[in-house]
Order: structure tokens, then sequence, then C-alpha cells
């Protein structure tokens, strides 16, 4: 007979692969500010349909990054992903720069 009270499978046999795996959003965006120390503020758009007229027109929003090496200057376009919150404002980190401003 079975003991209830034990698992039928322990902790150790189970391996990382079987959970699920975490996904974090990323976000492409061109880096607006870079005054502050190991932080950079990101401008993001996108396109939204109008529900009236039909017409896309562009929305954009922005966010707060951590730069650990101080690396992006203004105008560069760069890659963000989300992570846990680092401050009062800045919860995104850098990922990689994907062009550099000319």
């Amino acid at each position: 007979m079975e003991d209830l009270n034990t698992p039928a499978v322990s902790p150790a046999q189970t391996s990382t692969a079987d959970q699920p795996r975490r996904f974090r959003k990323e976000k492409v965006g061109v880096v607006v500010s870079n005054k502050m120390n190991k932080s950079i503020t990101i401008s993001v758009e996108k396109k939204v349909k109008d529900s009236m007229y039909h017409k896309f027109m562009k929305s954009s929003r922005k966010f707060m990054a951590h730069d650990e090496e101080n690396t992006c200057n203004v105008g560069d376009r760069v890659r963000i992903v989300e992570t846990r919150p680092l401050s009062k404002n800045k919860c995104w980190r850098l990922v990689e720069v994907i062009e550099r401003a000319k």
C-alpha cells in the first residue's frame, strides 16, 4: 500500500527541462536620454489603428532601462528585456545595441 504523504516523484528526480520556461517581454526602441549613471530612457513606437477612421496612428511610450557599462548614446537603436524592479521607475535591462547613431 502506498503512503499518501510521500510524493510519487522526489524533487531530486525532476529536472529543469520539465518546468515551463520563463518568457520575458522584449522591446526595441531608440535611446532618448543617457544623462543618468547606468540608466537610459528609451522611446518605443507602435502603430495603433484608430477605431473610428481606421487609420494607423503612431503611439510612443518611454521606458527606463539599466545600462551597466554606460555604452549607449542618444539615437542608438537598442533591445531591452523585462527584469525585476531595480528602482522606482526602472524594471527593464539593456540586452544589446542593434544600431549605433550616425
